[in-house]
């Protein structure tokens, strides 16, 4: 995801840098976030590892929260679906 790109390719600075190479990082709840501040996501199937990435920012309880209402108010899943606006 560009979310785990740009995280991957921040410094020791905090900046973003350019370089190549294969990106091995795994965000999962507990990541320190260093560049990213706001997110749009598409709702990701439970079990999946962009769920964890949207609670490792947002919080797992605050992600299955609005995960609940989603499903209630009839909102669609997977990649054409609706999206949310994390910050």
């Amino acid at each position: 995801t560009s979310v785990r790109t740009l995280e991957f390719a921040t410094n020791k600075d905090g900046r973003v840098a350019p370089g190549t190479g294969i990106c091995d990082l795994f965000i999962y709840p507990g990541y320190h976030f260093q560049t990213v501040s706001s997110m749009i996501t598409n709702f990701h199937l439970p079990k999946s590892s962009l769920i964890m990435l949207v609670s490792a920012f947002a919080g797992r309880t605050t992600i299955l929260s609005a995960y609940q209402e989603a499903v209630q108010a009839g909102y669609q899943f997977f990649s054409y679906g609706d999206a949310m606006y994390i910050e």
